[in-house]
């Protein structure tokens, strides 16, 4: 059993890879087989295991997310940090806080065209934490 910690560098608002990253924190855990459980340490942010091919399947995502959720919705009474705050807060409710990934022979079990993304859903560039158990 191990547990670790990766550091994923966010741009702004959308989908961000780090596949290669789980991957290299799994094979240095020697692990050959079970469960790697990822967790994200944030509430405006959430993890996704979505298609890595084509960049058009994210963008597509995003702007139906943020259809779904828009910003300054006059209801919205959590403001204090900005209008992309609170429409933040919705998306990670409605999306995933954790992944399970399926671990055999040293290797995530993703499908051909599966990655695996931090989705961050506010504007600001930074870091992100994500936690992984194997």
């Amino acid at each position: 059993m191990a547990v670790g910690e990766i550091e994923v560098a966010v741009s702004g608002q959308g989908l961000h890879e780090f596949t290669a990253e789980a991957e290299r924190w799994l094979a240095a855990q020697g692990a050959s087989e079970g469960l790697c459980t990822l967790f994200i340490q944030h509430t405006s942010a959430s993890l996704l295991i979505q298609e890595n091919a084509d960049p058009s399947a994210r963008h597509d995502l995003e702007q139906w997310l943020n259809r779904l959720v828009p910003e300054n919705d006059p209801l919205y009474t959590h403001t204090m940090e900005g209008p992309d705050d609170m429409p933040a807060h919705i998306k990670a409710s409605l999306t995933a806080t954790s992944l399970s990934v399926p671990v055999k022979d040293g290797r995530l079990m993703l499908g051909t065209w599966q990655g695996i993304f931090l989705w961050e859903h506010r504007h600001h560039r930074g870091r992100r934490r994500v936690i992984l158990h194997v």
